[in-house]
């Protein structure tokens, strides 16, 4: 697994939980609970690396997201 940023956040409007990649712009995805957001974003994480792989795009640096 690459060493991206998975930001998971209740959504209490959409009564889920909504997931942001950060590196990867605009990409986001949601689940019921939050071992299913967590898994839509590995899942997420892995289509995105491959695809960018595939068209030759150089892949984004890792950055670390921190809270104060």
């Amino acid at each position: 697994m690459q060493p991206y940023s998975i930001i998971i956040e209740w959504s209490s409007e959409d009564n889920k939980y909504i997931v942001t990649l950060p590196e990867f712009q605009n990409c986001h995805t949601d689940g019921k609970t939050y071992q299913e957001a967590l898994q839509n974003a590995q899942e997420a994480l892995e289509l995105l690396v491959e695809s960018y792989k595939a068209l030759g795009l150089p892949l984004p640096q890792p950055r670390l997201y921190a809270t104060a």
